[in-house]
């Protein structure tokens, strides 16, 4: 299943996306469920596909307003120097545990929604990534048994205000200005690419490639980032692991590829989609 939250004459909602637009799954649920997260909570997922079978669209996919796939995340834990490439284009070297920040829910914006670049900064960057979104809350999780804690992948873009991030050895600040990270455009379940699948990623800025990499090229896989969380807090449904970004980000280019206002980004992820962002001023 491909899973969305939306938005309809101001009304939020989630559904199921098929070939001819959007199956309103709470109208369908009779409101038991308030969003996407909560489905999850209730270990819903399974029972969704029967529902949905001879069923029509409610919505074409153009009617609706996109929300990121998860509008109300418990956590979001982003991976950072995770892909060889990335480490080595930074001068760095691989880390022996994962390089974790957090994101805020209001840092994000859903596919087809500018990210807005702050007036204070010019040195906006683009980072496309992979997104987990758990199904399964655990404690001290064995990477052995994280894929049955998977709810699904999305596409994420950990778009990046360099100068602030860099002010300090912190980097959240620079990663957590409104409206900069994007998530999207749905959530890809677990059933549908099996755990640990070797998927193509892809960014590109104005039509132009930009990035290019594979999931296997991860420096610390998807199971040993849900292990190493666990042990720190329990993870919950809805929690989202947003895994890291290959190498060619502008920072690192001579000279540097800054995104600016007017900007097309997109991620994509073999097996998962596109996400598409504009960039406007903010």
């Amino acid at each position: 299943m491909k899973l969305v939250s939306f938005e309809i004459d101001g009304v939020e909602s989630f559904g199921a996306v098929t070939e001819g637009g959007i199956i309103d799954l709470k109208r369908l649920c009779d409101g038991r469920y308030a969003d996407l997260r909560a489905v999850l909570a209730a270990d819903a997922l399974a029972g969704l596909p029967p529902l949905l079978e001879g069923r029509p669209a409610d919505y074409p996919l153009e009617h609706v307003t996109l929300l990121p796939v998860i509008p109300n995340p418990g956590k979001i834990w982003c991976c950072g120097l995770n892909y060889y490439e990335h480490v080595e284009e930074c001068g760095a070297k691989p880390a022996n545990a994962p390089l974790f920040f957090l994101r805020t829910a209001s840092s994000q914006v859903a596919h087809d929604a500018p990210v807005m670049r702050p007036h204070e900064s010019e040195q906006f960057d683009f980072e496309g990534e992979m997104a987990v979104v758990i199904g399964k809350p655990g404690r001290r999780i064995a990477a052995a048994d994280a894929h049955r804690h998977v709810a699904g992948y999305a596409c994420y873009n950990d778009v990046s205000v360099r100068d602030w991030q860099l002010r300090t050895s912190q980097w959240d600040v620079g990663k957590n200005f409104w409206c900069t990270g994007s998530f999207g455009p749905w959530l890809v379940t677990a059933s549908e690419i099996p755990f640990g699948s070797d998927l193509a990623l892809v960014t590109r800025l104005n039509g132009a490639e930009v990035q290019r990499s594979s999931t296997r090229m991860m420096i610390h896989d998807i199971a040993a980032q849900i292990a190493h969380l666990s042990t720190v807090a329990p993870l919950e449904a809805g929690d989202v692991i947003v895994t890291g970004t290959p190498g060619g980000i502008g920072a690192m280019r001579k000279p540097p590829l800054w995104i600016k206002d007017g900007d097309t980004v997109e991620v994509e992820i073999e097996r998962v989609g596109v996400l598409r962002n504009t960039v406007a001023a903010g």
